[in-house]
Order: structure tokens, then sequence, then C-alpha cells
């Protein structure tokens, strides 16, 4: 359940910089995201965040609650809620497979990005993912700044 890459950084609109921190990502997966277009022109602001959001079954469809797309100032009378649930567009195959993942003890889907395609659809990174303890979490730093000073050693030399 591989996802195409997420293109070019420019095309990055929000990204979920705590969830590789707080979960193991065990894989991931693109998913198309159902917005008014009130949001479609706040998302191209920049000003969204994913940090707190998750994607949840509900009636066979995968939602995403929670997360926050700011309403657009310069848009009339008809404004979109910042946090309404947002539809997410899956394959008929890929959704078993998310819901059955999800049906097991200790996995959640989380946002990783939301981006816009070469088409310019707005798109969403999906990662299936297992919570970290703690200690895993203390590990995973005692990990990085070692790899981080074994490269500033071996730059050195």
């Amino acid at each position: 359940m591989n996802a195409k890459k997420a293109t070019s950084e420019a095309n990055v609109v929000a990204r979920n910089r705590r969830a590789r921190h707080n979960y193991f990502i065990e894989s991931t997966i693109e998913a198309g995201i159902m917005l008014h277009g009130t949001e479609v022109k706040s998302l191209r602001l920049g000003q969204s965040s994913i940090e707190e959001s998750y994607a949840t079954d509900r009636d066979n469809n995968l939602v995403l609650l929670n997360a926050y797309i700011p309403e657009y100032r310069s848009a009339s009378v008809t404004q979109h809620e910042p946090r309404r649930p947002r539809t997410l567009l899956l394959r008929k195959r890929e959704l078993a497979k998310l819901i059955d993942a999800v049906s097991r003890e200790g996995i959640t889907i989380v946002p990783l990005s939301i981006y816009f395609n070469g088409r310019g659809f707005a798109k969403v990174e999906l990662g299936i993912a297992k919570g970290k303890r703690q200690h895993e979490k203390r590990d995973s730093i005692k990990e990085r700044d070692w790899k981080r000073d074994q490269a500033r050693i071996m730059r050195a030399r």
C-alpha cells in the first residue's frame, strides 16, 4: 500500500511533523479529499494544520477529522467550517485494507501531509501507524542524535 511519493516540497501545504515522532509508520497511501471551494483557496494560502487530525471509518467511508483549514477571508457569505469532517477518496480495495488495518488493535490512520499534485488536485498522504510508547520515543531521539554525531565525525575526517 505504498503511495506515490509526495510531490515536490513547493506543493506541500500542510505537514504533520509530530506523526513520525509519535507513531511507527508501517506504510503510506495517497488519498483524495473532498473540499469546498473556499477550503481549496484557503489551502493554497498554506495556513492549514493537520497536527491533531486523524482518519476514521464512518459508514464505510474514511473521514478526516480535526483537520484545521481556516476560513477564506475574501469569500462572501458562503464559508466553510474550519474543523468539519472531510471525506477521503479511495478505491474500494484500498478502503477495505485501511478499515481492516484500523480494526486491529493499536493501529490508527494519521495524515502525514496535504499537497497539490501535478494536476492541481488536493491529496492527503496517509500513514498506517502504530503508537510509540514513551521509552520508544526516547530511543528514537537517541538514535537520531547518534547518527547526527556520526555524520559530524565523518565530515571532520
